[in-house]
């Protein structure tokens, strides 16, 4: 039985339309596909940007994530008393860098004319004067060793450093007697890398021994009234706690 072969016919002026419409479809495919890779590629990267700036930002970092962080500012107070110009000026050169702020009091028991010293060796410096960091006290706060006015003049200084240089992160208190274990360049280095948030205050309301040492016992300060410099004054009679708030001890801790 002879097979009946049916011809297959196909028109040629098809060819062309259809081999162009199938190009401009894969083209438009891959199109599609590799813009969407390209977002998501962006999207994420955007995202760990964001992150890592934020992340340098509280260590103080800088722009650059992969450099090193932005170094920080110290303010310093350098207080000492009657005698103590060329102790102070001595700390002075050991802890001045030209990043940091330093204001030099020298207490009510030191004469005017320590101060004007004081004073003139700061304009006399050429360094001192180009940066022009270091400020003195010129109206003295008469200071008394475990009184109230301590804390005042301290409190006194902040204020002053607050008000007359900006930008700064970290207070250091020092007198006289004190002397710099490290240099700054390597202090500033360390902190480089700390939170700028970060302090060396701690503080707690387990006061112990100190509440009969240090809470109960009343003590008068004679520099809050008086101009010439004596020991504070223990009264017999102890206080009562309060009531109706607590009462907080705090330890410092300065590494220098």
């Amino acid at each position: 039985m002879k097979r009946t072969h049916i011809p297959l016919c196909f028109d040629r002026k098809w060819l062309m339309p259809l081999v162009l419409i199938s190009t401009l479809s894969l083209i438009l495919l891959l199109t599609l596909t590799l813009g969407h890779d390209k977002s998501s590629s962006k999207t994420g990267s955007s995202s760990y940007n964001s992150k890592s700036k934020a992340s340098d930002s509280n260590l103080g970092g800088g722009s650059d994530r992969l450099g090193p962080p932005k170094l920080p500012r110290f303010a310093y107070l350098l207080s000492g008393t009657k005698g103590d110009g060329p102790r102070l000026r001595r700390l002075l050169q050991a802890v001045y860098h030209p990043r940091n702020y330093y204001l030099l009091h020298l207490d009510l028991e030191a004469s005017d004319i320590e101060r004007l010293e004081l004073a003139k060796y700061v304009k006399s410096e050429a360094v001192l004067r180009e940066f022009k960091n270091v400020m003195v006290v010129g109206k003295a706060n008469l200071v008394t060793y475990k009184g109230p006015t301590m804390i005042a003049s301290t409190l006194h200084a902040i204020a002053i450093l607050l008000k007359k240089a900006n930008g700064w992160d970290w207070f250091i208190n020092l007198s006289a007697s004190d002397y710099p274990l490290m240099p700054q360049d390597d202090l500033l280095h360390i902190f480089s890398y700390l939170p700028r948030d970060l302090n060396f205050l701690e503080h707690t309301n387990n006061i112990g021994w100190k509440e009969f040492q240090r809470a109960r016992p009343i003590i008068i300060d004679p520099a809050l009234y008086h101009s010439k410099k004596s020991g504070v004054f223990w009264a017999k009679e102890k206080r009562f706690m309060p009531a109706s708030f607590k009462l907080f001890v705090d330890a410092f801790l300065c590494l220098i």
